[in-house]
């Protein structure tokens, strides 16, 4: 289609309008973004994607071995590393349990050895001394009711982690639809309904995370950042892996760990051997 025929002559002067789902300046009656003089021409900031692209192509072409061990993974991650900025390593392992059984489902907790490499924001909502523990514990926010109501009415969520002692969760039970979709919901079985706020709150800033098997019997957990010495990466790593290896439903039957891999935000996926699995069941 030739647009120099197809759109009407035109001001030079800018006009704001959306196409393709991104707003842009049509500047003439020749040039559209996306289109120009009948074909399909670089977006703006198509530079940067075409550039990042080559980078991602590059990376997942180093992956070029059915499995690796832990630590030539975590090597092969920081060697085909591209973007600016410090990615976060994640740990996916798939399970052979179907989630849409109670009884199968995996759900826990883990504290690394190192951290995540940033502090989590942590609030509590409790009453009398608890509050006092929770401040002197390190805890970001602290309140009562009045947090409960700041939450429901403005959908204020600027924590990572929220712990409810037992006696406010009538009240914080009112906030699933604000919290539950975020993850934020407290629940004794990440021990984040607790009277014991102050270990709950250290825990949290020590590094503690949690993981649970999605509906395609996914486990995505982060392990650090990319920039940790390797060894605390792989120490973070097999904490995560031996937990979720112990924490195997009853019910579950077959293999229970399908595969585990590593990756990073803009890297690419790079599959473990099952030696690191067979390792963590023997610990």
């Amino acid at each position: 289609m030739d647009m120099r025929r197809e759109v009407p002559a035109l001001s030079l002067a800018p006009r704001l309008l959306v196409l393709a789902g991104r707003a842009t300046f049509w500047t003439s009656a020749c040039e559209v973004e996306g289109f120009r003089y009948g074909g399909l021409a670089k977006a703006v900031g198509d530079e940067g994607s075409m550039s990042a692209g080559k980078n991602i192509a590059k990376a997942r072409a180093a992956v070029n071995k059915p499995a690796y061990p832990l630590p030539e993974a975590v090597s092969l991650l920081k060697q085909v590393k591209y973007a600016k900025f410090d990615e976060t390593v994640d740990l996916t392992m798939r399970l052979g349990v179907d989630t849409r059984h109670a009884d199968q489902m995996v759900r826990g907790t883990v504290v690394l050895p190192h951290g995540l490499g940033k502090t989590k924001t942590v609030a509590v909502i409790a009453t009398g001394d608890r509050q006092k523990e929770a401040t002197a514990a390190g805890a970001d926010f602290v309140g009562g009711e009045e947090m409960v109501e700041k939450i429901q009415k403005e959908n204020w969520t600027a924590f990572d982690a929220l712990i409810a002692t037992p006696d406010m969760m009538k009240v914080v039970g009112r906030l699933g639809k604000v919290l539950g979709p975020k993850g934020l919901m407290p629940n004794p079985k990440t021990g984040t309904v607790t009277m014991d706020v102050g270990a709950a709150v250290k825990e949290i800033k020590a590094g503690k995370v949690e993981f649970r098997a999605d509906k395609t019997s996914l486990v995505h957990v982060p392990v650090g950042k990319l920039s940790f010495e390797p060894q605390k990466l792989i120490d973070n790593a097999t904490t995560v892996i031996t937990s979720i290896v112990r924490a195997k439903p009853a019910a579950a039957k077959g293999k229970y760990i399908k595969s585990v891999t590593l990756s990073s935000t803009m890297g690419p996926g790079v599959p473990l051997d099952s030696q690191v699995a067979d390792a963590a069941v023997k610990r």
